[in-house]
């Protein structure tokens, strides 16, 4: 999901927060994990009532696997991005960490690749954003770069 945060009042330049897209809501996941584990709980009660003691054994664990596989899956839906364009830097972030920052002026957008893969690069450092974006999002991604980079360096008073 790409969301365009423009700059308040007086401030030049725009924002952009990248997030992954999540199919279910949390207390959708809640009802899944439910589902999951009651369906799991039913087959170990009627292998138990059949003479299989280890059932509930192997369904607990069952259910712990089920929850920690689906605890993961979310918290890696909880990763983001956050692109900062103004007039004196092109700002990537991943979290707390700046893992890129350049002049926009001597910053290139690139879009590689059959799968539409969206680079930023300046003086030999270059990173890609938006890899787990869709390809249609990531060629969403592709234009609101390119424009916002476009006013970025139009605003500096200086010719590309």
């Amino acid at each position: 999901m790409i969301e365009v945060v423009q700059a308040g009042s007086g401030e030049a330049g725009a924002q952009l927060r990248l997030r992954p897209p999540r199919a279910l809501t949390a207390s959708q996941f809640r009802a899944l994990f439910a589902g999951l584990a009651g369906a799991m709980w039913l087959a170990a009660g009627l292998g138990w009532l059949a003479g299989n003691v280890f059932a509930p054994a192997f369904a607990l664990l069952h259910s712990a696997g089920v929850a920690l596989a689906l605890r993961w899956l979310w918290r890696s839906g909880e990763r983001g991005e956050e692109i900062a364009i103004g007039p004196s830097a092109v700002e990537v972030r991943r979290g707390a960490e700046a893992v890129f920052s350049a002049h926009p002026h001597w910053v290139r957008m690139r879009v590689e690749g059959d799968d539409g893969r969206v680079t930023l690069s300046s003086s030999g450092r270059r990173v890609e954003v938006g890899a787990f974006l869709g390809p249609a999002e990531r060629s969403q991604l592709a234009r609101c770069l390119k424009e916002f980079l476009a006013a970025a360096t139009e605003g500096d008073g200086r010719n590309r």
